[in-house]
């Protein structure tokens, strides 16, 4: 099992960076042949950011473990909100008083009530449900291009993919050397993650999802964390909610929609009874301080770690 461990290790480090050459060779070549910067942010940075999940779903699946794509968008969405956003509060607090936000979180709760109504109605992902989520995340795109151009590009979740670009390097023969690496190395990743997740999941007699809300969840929650801490210790935290909002929507919308393209994921009774129902709580958690305008300060900070924490408890005692 410690052979697996290790593996996991090198799968998330594999990933993380795969992801980013992907998305860094994607945006030099745009750059290079001229894509206007508007239609790389909502386009290739906005899916790219998304790519290590994505991988991790889709191959899931394929490989006949759908729990660990199941648990890997629902373990995202929980740790997004309550560890990626509750750890830097604690360092200073975040402002969710940011023009154009309400509407994104609004986005968020529609696209999580979807998603809960699909875990309890449906049962599980599969290739109608999939196409019906992967419509959703065009239309967001579409509805993303549509604020851009009323707000003048300034819009809380365009800011935040929009970074990427910043210093992009627009020598194509380098980006595309970047995106060759990316695309080898997101599915060798994917594959080393899932492979090993599986085998630990098995060795220990837990369910595969466990190893998604968890392992994995916290691996390709990494980037996010370190972005916002580093956000928070500057006194620019606020950026982070908008990164968050749309993370979130993108793994249930892009990342789902893409894993019941790939095939079908059930959704398991351990999960309707504990995974959904966090996500649910922690998507009503982040949009109510956006929708009331409040400061997501350091006792609300520790109050979502405190939150994160008993999750995991929780995760870990089903474990036993």
């Amino acid at each position: 099992m410690f052979v697996d461990i290790a593996l996991i290790l090198l799968a998330l480090a594999v990933l993380l960076v795969g992801g980013d050459l992907l998305v860094r060779g994607a945006v030099g070549a745009a750059a290079a042949l001229k894509i206007p910067p508007l239609l790389v942010s909502l386009t290739i940075i906005a899916f790219g950011t998304s790519a290590p999940e994505l991988f991790v779903s889709v191959t899931s699946v394929l490989e006949h473990e759908p729990g660990i794509a199941i648990g890997n968008i629902i373990g995202s969405n929980i740790a997004n909100v309550f560890l990626v956003l509750g750890l830097p509060a604690l360092i200073y607090p975040m402002s969710a008083h940011v023009p154009g936000l309400r509407r994104h979180a609004i986005a968020m709760l529609i696209a999580t009530g979807a998603f809960a109504a699909i875990a309890y109605g449906a049962g599980s992902l599969d290739r109608p449900v999939g196409a019906a989520l992967f419509a959703g995340i065009i239309l967001y795109v579409l509805f993303l291009a549509v604020m851009a151009r009323q707000t003048k590009g300034r819009d809380p979740v365009i800011d935040e993919v929009r970074e990427y670009a910043e210093g992009a390097r627009d020598n194509l023969g380098a980006s595309a050397l970047y995106i060759i690496a990316g695309l080898i190395g997101l599915p060798v990743g994917a594959h080393l993650l899932v492979d090993s997740g599986s085998s630990i999941a098995q060795a220990i007699g837990v369910r595969e999802e466990l190893i998604g809300l968890t392992v994995v969840a916290f691996g390709t929650s990494l980037p996010e964390l370190a972005t916002v801490v580093a956000a928070a210790f500057h006194k620019k935290s606020d950026v982070a909610i908008g990164n968050v909002v749309g993370s979130n929507i993108f793994n249930i919308l892009a990342v789902g929609g893409a894993t019941g393209l790939a095939g079908t994921a059930p959704f398991s009774a351990d999960s309707l009874a504990l995974d959904v129902p966090a996500m649910i709580v922690a998507a009503l958690a982040l949009s109510l301080f956006v929708l009331m305008r409040r400061d997501i300060g350091r006792v609300a900070g520790l109050v979502f770690v405190l939150a994160y924490a008993g999750f995991l408890a929780v995760v870990a005692s089903q474990a036993g």
